[in-house]
């Protein structure tokens, strides 16, 4: 066709699309709709991707580089931006010689010297270092009790740091008792500016909260930053005094950014020396201008490691990414296909007329196809701008949503015109089988109004059965192949299978006609007639089948998801016990509990009896130490073990390794996550026994009395007796750089009770505090369990929790209701759009029927039949196409759904599962109530509406011809 003719094509689609003002604006918010959402995407991906730039300001402020010592005496080999990535050799890994490691001159210096030191020896003269120092983790006072903060030190005064922490309100800490703070400390708190809190143990010294700061990368830290030296030493101070033996290790600075004197700068080479010292260093000049990928050692080996792979689970993600929005905008073509229908089919005497004048077949087309041009270029337009104008709108909660500030608002013009070709040509797909359906319609027929009626094409049929078994085979088998294939087996499959059902429609039209002989007088002239008027039932059909398809697809998919998760659930406790645990927050040393004890009590009612329970350690305990503590817990028979589980270092290859995982039974690791809170040995009563296990068996109390373990996993037992293994504490203060220290681990043998829980208990065991101290073990009080006869409410339990805030932060109260469903409201969601899909579609077709039946209604008045047959006759056409298209698209939902599920289960198995896990990953489940509801419920609606919104009264029709 020439310019002109399309110019005329263009005009013409442009004023019908004017004219039929909402059918053109559903067909506009169709394209619009995803337009809208990948443009949004697009741009905040992008924005929230920082460039080089951005990131250096993000790692180091205004300084010049960031200098951190990984491990003193180790190598290093990194990228040129260290947070992307670096391997380390550490100096344990070094050549023996003579029985002593064999150092490099450069490991030696850096395990004499003090990092700080040794920086500054390696650094250019006249370089300035600025220590990031990082304190411990504290609870201070707030409004209603006490908050878990992490605390920092840095003058936030100094430039240096604009860009790493940002001053967002108020003024910097001046005095040695004024502090800056995150936003999200202030909104967990409830303090504002000028207020005062009081680190634990400074309660004499509380600090004058100044300003209000930020880490642009991290919005939800929860902070406290003072001035350098006024905040972490008295902290220390007062761990000293209270008995903590910290490991002097951890307050040690070992990141600094680093200052340089005028004209000096960094190069590669003084980064590879760095490295060679433990050390690495991102340079400001080298971020922004790295060296080639050939000349970074760490990228030649990441290559020659990956061989340019990727990993299966960026793989996973990949393909359902592409199956989904492939399948999405297969299902707006569908969608939208029937509105181009309507509009060729109104149109049809102007097309005629268009033939009669001297156009072709190309000519018709090009009208039609016009509308899919101006309404998707329309829509993609509209789009896109609101796709713009949501993210700007929302940039600041987008931002605060995801916990990062934007780098800036990044707008690609190639990104948004691949955006706005994918909806130029979602319109014009949508309007391709409308286009050639009118294209090939009859001159005559259409001038007067009639139809000419074809059979439906056996060919085709054929075709569709073909594309629809060839694609279901392609995708789920190719669901499991290698990456090459997978993305383009699993999205192609599922359309080519999807396409195929919509070939296959017409046929399958005319094969639901052949039920109209049982059915009666209404029913039988609506089927009829959507059977005779194929070409304007068809992509009603496929409209509502996609609707339908996408529905059932998801509800497969969230199904089967959601019971892989009910089957791999572990409850905590018996069905409504409450589980109260001290937590790893300012209660941990369980002093607090009586106090939390008693606000749990008196805001539950009716808990019953209590039962506590106790953590068992051996020399000490790692929650008031601090690390020098031993280690206590139960082991299976040296027999039964891994091999992989031994204790120390295990000199097994990789491939030996997965063998293992695979073929060893002993390796194949089950359920053995710990169903409780509290560890996997603890001390404690009878009533535990009750609480936390479900056990009333008088037996299983008398031998716990008796001073036997109760164990309740039958593979720790054997001969009578389960292994306690006692690892000896480490003082790794004296430990020396370079040299590992030795785990010293021995194992004592218990008299063991076996007992069944209502819970699953991998390898827990329950002792008494005199069984516990006998054999030389130490008791701590760790919380408490209630077993009440019914559960509490959601109100009672949610009082508690506000008790126990006032008192400490991070503390565990929980109450055991089972699993619960996720799956609730997305199903619902998805339910209730595939009907409101499903029923616009039935209604433009129904309403396209009902124009063309006016000449069946006036035969049907003229020989007597009452005004109400149009109400029933049009309720009953919207009925036959919702019943069609939800069967067919039940069916055709299965395939993306089965094969994303076996995309997902292939990339989540791996070895060492136990062949449950395998089972429940591979799992599918089909929603039959959901479906069903959708199968019967979705038709009776249709017809319900239909009957209702159409007017009894037949206008009589002169006949034409």
């Amino acid at each position: 066709m020439k310019l002109t003719a399309w110019r005329v094509a263009l005009r013409i689609a442009r004023r019908d699309a004017l004219r039929a003002k909402g059918r053109s604006a559903l067909v506009v918010a169709m394209v619009a709709l995803p337009v809208l959402g990948v443009t949004g995407a697009d741009v905040v991906f992008r924005s929230a991707d920082l460039d080089p730039a951005e990131r250096v300001v993000r790692a180091m402020g205004q300084a010049n580089a960031q200098l951190q010592l990984v491990e003193r005496g180790a190598i290093i080999m990194q990228a040129p931006d260290p947070d992307t990535g670096y391997d380390m050799e550490s100096p344990e890994a070094a050549e023996q010689e003579n029985g002593r490691p064999k150092y490099t001159p450069e490991q030696r210096r850096s395990l004499d010297t003090e990092p700080a030191e040794l920086a500054r020896q390696l650094l250019p003269p006249g370089s300035t270092l600025i220590p990031e120092r990082r304190g411990p983790f504290t609870s201070t006072s707030t409004a209603q009790g006490l908050l878990s903060v992490q605390t920092t030190e840095a003058d936030l005064n100094d430039p240096v740091w604009k860009g790493r922490i940002d001053l967002v309100k108020g003024r910097a800490p001046g005095a040695g008792h004024e502090i800056a703070v995150t936003q999200a400390f202030l909104d967990r708190s409830g303090l504002k500016l000028g207020d005062r809190t009081a680190p634990r143990g400074l309660e004499a010294t509380p600090y004058t909260i100044t300003a209000v700061v930020e880490y642009p990368g991290e919005l939800r830290a929860t902070e406290l930053v003072a001035r350098p030296g006024s905040l972490i030493d008295p902290l220390n101070a007062y761990a000293a005094g209270q008995g903590s033996r910290r490991n002097p290790s951890d307050d040690r600075t070992d990141r600094w950014l680093v200052k340089l004197p005028a004209g000096a700068t960094f190069d590669w080479p003084k980064v590879s020396e760095l490295n060679q010292y433990g050390f690495t260093l991102a340079a400001r000049n080298i971020m922004l201008d790295p060296p080639a990928r050939s000349d970074v050692p760490y990228y030649v080996k990441e290559d020659q490691r990956k061989s340019g792979g990727t990993s299966y689970f960026d793989r996973t993600r990949v393909v359902i990414l592409a199956t989904v929005m492939g399948m999405a905008l297969l299902e707006i073509v569908l969608l939208a296909g029937p509105a181009f229908a309507v509009g060729a089919r109104r149109s049809r005497r102007q097309l005629g007329l268009l033939a009669a004048g001297g156009g072709d077949r190309a000519n018709i087309r090009a009208v039609v196809l016009g509308g899919g041009i101006v309404l998707g270029s329309t829509g993609a337009a509209l789009g896109l701008g609101l796709g713009l104008g949501t993210v700007a709108l929302v940039r600041t909660h987008a931002e605060e949503y995801a916990g990062q500030r934007f780098g800036h608002f990044d707008v690609q013009p190639l990104d948004l015109l691949g955006v706005l070709a994918i909806g130029l040509v979602t319109g014009l797909l949508a309007a391709v089988v409308p286009a050639v359906q009118a294209s090939r319609q009859d001159v005559v027929a259409a001038l007067t109004g009639r139809d000419s009626l074809k059979p439906p094409s056996r060919k085709l049929a054929l075709l569709g059965l073909l594309m629809l078994g060839g694609g279901a085979a392609l995708a789920l088998l190719g669901s499991t192949g290698g990456f090459g294939n997978t993305s383009l087996a699993v999205l192609g499959g599922s359309a080519v299978a999807e396409l195929g059902m919509v070939a296959l429609t017409p046929y399958l039209v005319g094969l639901f006609g052949r039920i109209g002989r049982w059915l009666p007088l209404g029913p039988r002239l609506a089927l009829r007639d959507s059977v005779r008027h194929r070409g304007r039932t068809a992509p009603a059909v496929a409209a509502v089948m996609a609707a339908v398809a996408g529905s059932v697809a998801m509800g497969i998919y969230t199904f089967s998801t959601d019971e892989q998760q009910r089957r791999e659930y572990t409850a905590g406790a018996p069905a409504g016990a409450v589980t109260l645990d001290s937590g790893w927050g300012s209660a941990a040393d369980g002093k607090l509990l009586p106090q939390m004890r008693n606000a749990v009590e008196s805001s539950i009612p009716g808990l019953g009896t209590r039962a506590d329970v106790q953590k068992v350690g051996y020399k000490g305990d790692c929650a008031v130490t601090e690390g020098s503590c031993g280690f206590v817990t139960v082991n299976m028979p040296k027999e039964r073990r891994c091999p992989l589980d031994a204790n120390g270092f295990v000199d097994i290859s990789d491939e030996e390794a997965n063998r293992l995982r695979k073929e060893d039974e002993r390796c194949k690791s089950g359920h053995t996550s710990r169903s409780n809170t509290f560890g996997a040995l603890v001390s404690g009563d009878a009533t535990v026994l009750h609480n936390l296990f479900g056990i009333t068996d008088p037996a299983v109390g008398q031998a716990l009395a008796a001073g036997k373990a109760v164990v309740f996993d039958p593979k720790y037992v054997k001969d009578g007796t389960v292994l306690v293994e006692l690892t000896e504490p480490q003082d790794r203060s004296a430990a020396k750089p370079g040299k590992p220290v030795e785990e010293v681990v021995h194992e004592v043998a218990v008299d063991a009770y076996l007992a069944t829980a209502v819970i699953p208990t991998a390898g827990q065991t329950l002792i008494t505090p005199d069984t516990a101290h006998r054999l030389g073990l130490t008791t701590t009080d760790a919380g408490s369990v209630w077993l009440p006869e019914t559960a509490p409410t959601d109100g009672a339990e949610q009082k508690a929790m506000g008790a126990l805030s006032k008192l400490a932060d991070h503390t565990y109260l929980q109450v055991e209701r089972g699993y619960h469903s996720q799956r609730d409201l997305v199903t619902l969601g998805l339910t209730a759009f595939a009907a409101l899909v499903a029923l616009g579609a039935a209604g433009i077709a129904t309403g396209l029927a009902a124009a063309d039946s006016q000449r069946d209604l006036t035969t049907l008045a003229a020989v007597g039949a009452e005004p109400r047959i149009r109400r029933t006759l049009s309720g009953f056409q919207c009925g036959v196409i919702a019943t069609m298209g939800t069967l067919l698209g039940v069916v055709a939902g299965v395939v993306p759904a089965v094969a994303l599920l076996k995309v997902e289960a292939a990339a989540a198995v791996f070895p060492g599962m136990s062949p449950e896990q395998v089972a429940n990953r591979s799992l599918v489940v089909f929603p039959w109530l959901n479906v069903g509801v959708t199968v019967v419920v979705l038709p009776l609606l249709a017809v319900v509406l239909a009957t209702l919104l159409t007017r009894s009264r037949i206008s009589l029709l002169r006949r034409s011809g």
